[in-house]
């Protein structure tokens, strides 16, 4: 399928990405965890890194759904969402949750900036309190339902669209 203009892995690998972690706070799903791999793929995520009891790859059930881009996109674990916090800040990131909370900004009201990184909580309890004091800020995406709650890989592709939107080629 030439016409799609699809990068091979290793022009992908070699190809410019946004200065962006996506950061996974325990997040049980296996195809979850495959979305956030595909779709950080489609919007050229720099990282993603993989906390707590979040599986990393290989796993048939993450490639599954990420259909290899787990393969290309990098990524990293660590045995709490804490240490990655603490690793990406000492690197000069602000962290930013993604989680309905008081004084959130909402999603279409926040301006992104490169050397950021992202945290997406379970399924069930979102972003664990305890990992909250790390934050910049919080961001919420706009609803206007009955629910007012996303899966949380659904929330991720609205959230890493808006980043790439704002932020590449800018």
């Amino acid at each position: 399928m030439p016409e799609l203009n699809r990068l091979t892995l290793s022009e992908y690998q070699q190809a410019d990405k946004l200065d962006v972690v996506i950061i996974l706070d325990n997040v049980r799903s296996l195809s979850n965890i495959g979305a956030f791999f595909r779709t950080a793929d489609a919007f050229r995520i720099g990282e993603i890194c993989l906390c707590g009891i979040t599986a990393c790859p290989p796993h048939r059930e993450i490639h599954k759904t990420a259909l290899g881009a787990e393969e290309s996109v990098r990524w990293s674990h660590f045995e709490s969402t804490e240490e990655a916090c603490k690793h990406l800040i000492e690197k000069g990131y602000k962290i930013y949750a993604v989680e309905q909370i008081e004084d959130s900004v909402m999603l279409n009201d926040f301006i992104p900036e490169e050397k950021s990184a992202y945290i997406f909580g379970n399924e069930v309890d979102g972003v664990d309190d305890e990992v909250l004091q790390y934050c910049h800020k919080a961001i919420e995406i706009p609803q206007e339902g009955t629910k007012h709650s996303l899966n949380v890989s659904v929330s991720a592709g609205i959230v890493m669209y808006h980043l790439f939107n704002s932020l590449w080629k800018k």
